[in-house]
């Protein structure tokens, strides 16, 4: 893989993304990454010459295939700084790891959960099934969790502290040191949803103070269908089984059944292997550029997209200037699904809509916005391709 060249110049990674043909400007990687050849390869690779099952045959492609599968483990807790591999159980992704969370864990009788206006639906929804009550930390002027409320607001009624590390509509980031200090004043423990941290920039769960952390494997240039929750060891080992069926087993009776311990004891049923696979590659990829590349090219182009979408007559934008690789705006007059639609003819990809994240459209008093989202492939074309086709859509809208 050919990644030395300064990521300024993106075309040096760009041409490893076979989805993205020249012309076409993919703003969109906070929804979805793009994938480079080296993510497919590997995927090939597995669903062809090696593929076998995992953990249950003795045969030799079985135990090779159960070798990468844990190896992807120790990647995907590696890429967040955890320190052991039995804290890291792969899920479907960042949903199916908040709500393992909120319908397995329980502190004490506390029935409170400590949330922010920005989460994504599936930081809210889980814990309103989980039967939570729900208590909701403001923002400040410019988009960011307001932790001074946080601080205030925190209380030995709260079982959870949940919140985006990094919000998918405003790009800003969570001060998460600080978060976990609030909560474990109080005695709470700290949920964070690095979905859009974890492929932006280094983070390390032990320096956090982090109790859980969840994230996919699709937002770090991986296949989807995948993700992982980080938990503490003593944490998890408290915690009892969601799911039950093959592999999460000790022993199985009519009368009764015991369980493995973590993470074996969350994975219930045939895992995604190929994905697991998939996930490791993306995980190299990334490793092979750097997260603090990434996170320093990510930031160039949020300044440069910013005062470029700023000279946009009639343009609006949200979030804080140092948002992490995510710029949200509105134009006057036009619907944000207009703006997506004539971008889309002038071959550039954004995202028009509430993102998942409704309370927070209400909260900014608007139905929607447009987000364009930057990635390593981005580069100042991609902005010059967004502004061009904003001018297109003043046009046309009078």
């Amino acid at each position: 893989m050919n990644v030395q060249a300064p990521l300024n110049s993106a075309l040096a990674v760009r041409d490893q993304f076979p989805a993205i043909p020249p012309g076409w400007h993919y703003l969109d990687s906070a929804a979805t990454a793009q994938k480079p050849q080296a993510v497919i390869d590997a995927i090939s690779r597995a669903y062809g010459h090696d593929y076998a099952t995992v953990h249950r045959g003795v045969y030799e492609r079985s135990a090779a295939m159960t070798q990468s599968f844990e190896a992807a483990r120790v990647a995907a807790s590696a890429l967040i700084g955890g320190r052991e591999e039995e804290e890291l159980i792969f899920t479907r992704g960042a949903t199916e790891a908040i709500n393992l969370v909120a319908q397995t864990y329980r502190n004490g009788n506390r029935k409170r959960v400590l949330l922010s206006q920005l989460e994504h639906h599936s930081n809210i929804v889980p814990w309103q099934l989980a039967g939570c009550e729900i208590d909701v930390v403001p923002l400040t002027e410019d988009g960011r969790i307001d932790l001074d409320a946080a601080g205030k607001m925190a209380s030995e009624e709260h079982a959870i502290v949940a919140l985006a590390h990094v919000s998918n509509v405003l790009g800003s980031i969570l001060d998460a040191r600080r978060a976990a200090d609030i909560a474990h004043k109080v005695g709470a423990k700290l949920l964070l949803d690095g979905c859009q941290a974890a492929p932006r920039f280094p983070v390390d769960v032990a320096s956090i103070g982090a109790d859980f952390y969840a994230f996919s494997a699709h937002k770090v240039y991986g296949p989807t269908g995948i993700g992982a929750l980080w938990a503490r060891k003593e944490i998890l080992d408290a915690m009892p089984p969601w799911q039950g069926g093959g592999a999460m087993i000790d022993r199985v009776t009519f009368e009764k059944t015991t369980y493995l311990p973590a993470p074996s004891r969350f994975e219930a049923g045939t895992p995604h292997i190929v994905g697991a696979v998939g996930f490791h590659a993306a995980i190299d990829w990334v490793n092979g550029i750097g997260t603090d590349a990434l996170h320093a090219h990510e930031s160039a182009l949020v300044t440069e997209a910013r005062a470029a979408l700023r000279s946009v007559p009639g343009v609006t934008l949200f979030g804080p200037e140092d948002s992490a690789g995510i710029v949200s705006f509105a134009l006057d007059g036009v619907h944000p699904h207009d703006i997506g639609t004539i971008l889309d003819d002038e071959g550039v990809a954004v995202r028009a809509g509430h993102h998942c994240a409704q309370p927070l459209m209400d909260y900014l008093g608007v139905p929607a916005t447009a987000r364009a989202s930057f990635a390593a492939h981005s580069d100042a074309s991609d902005i010059e391709a967004l502004v061009q086709g904003l001018y297109k859509v003043k046009r046309i809208f009078g």
